[in-house]
């Protein structure tokens, strides 16, 4: 059983050593002040396998910090809540010239975002995943942004074609 920072509760179907990648797979490493730590390097381990297999990894917020100091952002565009903060507390980071200011960035397979952004990141998420045609996902984004009941019908006029 894994318990959250906020309590909630969550039973994994399978161990992490049981979980087989493949390139057409996601795995989304959700934010937190706990990256630094000892128990998140099997999760960090698979991430960097997943990386080279092709698989999407999507990071927000403090999972940023985690994939920095593993090296996985050395080689990569990305973003994370502060390049200076990424460079203090990750001694193995040096991806700082493809680092980039905004809400969220996708290179290849691997999408970031700062911990500000969650729609952003889920758009970004939604573009890897290909569920979406790009004016639905556009219009989406937009109704959930602006909370504008015109983006709503816009959004059904994409859906209803």
């Amino acid at each position: 059983m894994i318990t959250t920072l906020g309590g909630l509760s969550i039973k994994p179907d399978i161990s992490l050593d049981e979980c087989t990648l493949e390139s057409q797979d996601l795995i989304i490493l959700p934010g937190g002040n706990t990256w630094g730590e000892d128990i998140h390097q099997p999760i960090l381990k698979k991430v960097g396998d997943a990386l080279k297999l092709g698989t999407t990894i999507a990071a927000i917020c403090g999972a940023t910090l985690g994939l920095a100091n593993e090296g996985y952002l050395n080689s990569r565009k990305h973003t994370s809540n502060d390049l200076e903060y990424m460079k203090m507390v990750c001694p193995n980071y040096k991806g700082e010239t493809l680092y980039e200011k905004g809400p969220a960035v996708s290179d290849e397979n691997l999408v970031t975002a700062s911990g500000i952004a969650p729609l952003e990141f889920a758009v970004e998420v939604l573009k890897k995943l290909d569920v979406f045609a790009p004016d639905t996902l556009r219009s989406w984004y937009k109704l959930n942004k602006t909370q504008k009941p015109e983006y709503f019908f816009e959004l059904m006029n994409t859906i209803n074609r």
